[in-house]
Parts: structure tokens; sequence; C-alpha cells
């Protein structure tokens, strides 16, 4: 089931090109609390049905208690940045200010940074309250996954000697254009992912590419701290990124960049510089 949050904050499912939109208490984060209700009145909702428009959209989800990501998970990746292969998951942290939806635009003042970069990542979205999951029974705490884009200002993530300042901008985190749920993705580590800029592929990998797999990740993560429905995991970039380019690649006023994941979205955002 495809599920997606409006730009007037109701809810809704997809049904081939139509949106059949409904009410729930809590918006997204609400549903996803809900558990087996929630999933259960999503299905059953008979909502006036409305033609698909990709303006129509907001995030699928905009207000998680935190978004966590992993840094370096693809082999290539590591090695375009010139670093070590990571012996453990390199975590990091967005603010939940970064996140927009499809079609919304990702903006940077260039006095601040001029070295803005693209990162396709697959997104995991947290189903259910976790704390010291074992890593076989992980997948059971995911409610769906959706398309993340993980801009990033290059200069102040490398200048700040840590990450969180130049991967936490705001509009720095598109997602969408929907939530797939769990049971249409029988397999995250088997879903190719690419990055497109300006119709131009820059990106083209494969999530069987991590180092550390989701399942691994949920219950690395568990360990230190609880995950809460609502959670959002960046899973981490494949190669290709723009710093990495000879010669570097930034994004620039006007640029429409594309994340594609097989079997999950397309997800597409326009660049402005303020």
């Amino acid at each position: 089931m495809k599920l997606v949050t409006l730009n007037d904050q109701h809810l809704g499912r997809m049904e081939d090109d139509r949106i059949i939109p409904f009410d729930f208490p809590g918006g997204m984060v609400g549903l996803i609390q809900a558990g087996a209700a929630g999933l259960a009145q999503a299905r059953q909702a008979a909502g006036e049905p409305l033609p698909f428009a990709v303006e129509r959209l907001a995030a699928p989800l905009a207000t998680p208690s935190k978004i966590m990501a992993i840094g370096r998970n693809y082999t290539e990746h590591a090695q375009e940045s010139k670093s070590a292969i990571p012996e453990r998951p390199l975590l990091f942290a967005k603010f939940p200010n970064t996140i927009i939806g499809p079609g919304a635009e990702v903006t940077w003042n260039p006095a601040l940074s001029d070295k803005i970069d693209f990162e396709a990542e697959l997104a995991v979205i947290i189903g259910k309250t976790a704390r010291r999951v074992a890593e076989v029974e992980a997948l059971d705490y995911v409610f769906g996954y959706t398309c993340a884009n993980d801009v990033t200002a290059r200069d102040l993530q490398k200048g700040d000697g840590q990450w969180v300042r130049g991967k936490s901008l705001d509009t720095f985190c598109p997602l969408g254009p929907w939530l797939i749920t769990a049971d249409e993705v029988p397999n995250p580590q088997d879903l190719p992912i690419r990055c497109l800029v300006n119709g131009q592929v820059m990106q083209d990998s494969h999530t069987g590419k991590m180092i550390f797999s989701v399942a691994y990740l949920i219950s690395y993560l568990s360990q230190a701290f609880t995950l809460l429905p609502g959670d959002i995991l960046l899973t981490g970039t494949p190669d290709g990124v723009g710093a990495y380019r000879e010669p570097p690649v930034f994004l620039k006023n006007g640029d429409i960049m594309a994340v594609e994941i097989d079997g999950v979205g397309r997800l597409v955002n326009r660049c402005r510089t303020e």
C-alpha cells in the first residue's frame, strides 16, 4: 500500500493514478502508532477520489522524533571519498526542519555554502517501539520505506569536523513521493537506486551493496537508544556524489534532482538559491 500526506494534511491511499483521501488522528505518525488498526483504516478508506498530482503532496511524514542517518554505508562511496571502510555504522543526525516533500524546492544561501551535493538514499520508517532488537527480528519493526535525498553542504560538513550543520540546513531532506508499506518490499537489500541531476544519471547502484543492512542497522541502533514509531532512518548513499567527481559537480540554482528506487518510488525536487 502506498500512503501519502496531502498539502492540507489529510492522508491518502494511492489507487493507480488516484488518491483516496482520509483522515486519521495525528496524521501519518498517528497512523503508524496505531499499528494494524491504522493500516486497516487506510485500506478501508473510501473518500472521494482525487486525480494524482505531485502538487497535492506534502512529505509523507514530517514530524519524526528523530532522523538517523548512516555515513559511508556503501563500499564504493567510502572509496571515492578516500575514506576507510567503516567497521561499524557511522551515525549522524539530521533535524526535522530539513524535511520537505516531492516537488518542493531545496533552497540555500550561497553566502553560507556554495558546495551543495545530492545523495540518493533509501529511507526506512520505524513502525513500532524498538529497544535492543535482534537483527533476525529487526525488519518486523519496519512500517515502510520511501525515497530520500540527503542533501549536504560539503564545505560545512568538512569544515565543522562533525556533520550535523552541513546536513541540517532547512529543506535538506526531501522525502517521498509516498510511503510504501513494508509488506510490498519483501527485501530492502534488493532495490536498484539512482540519482539524476537535470536528467543525467549521477548515481546508479543497488541496496544490496550496503555494508550494513537495514536489519543490522535497526538492531545496532536499538542497542543504544529506543526507536519510536515514525522515526526515520536514512541508510546511506552509493557512489557517484558530486563532491568526489573530477571535476566536482555541485548543485546550482534551477537544477532538478530525481531520486529513483525501483519498487519504492521517484522523488523530484528543484534547487533554488536564496
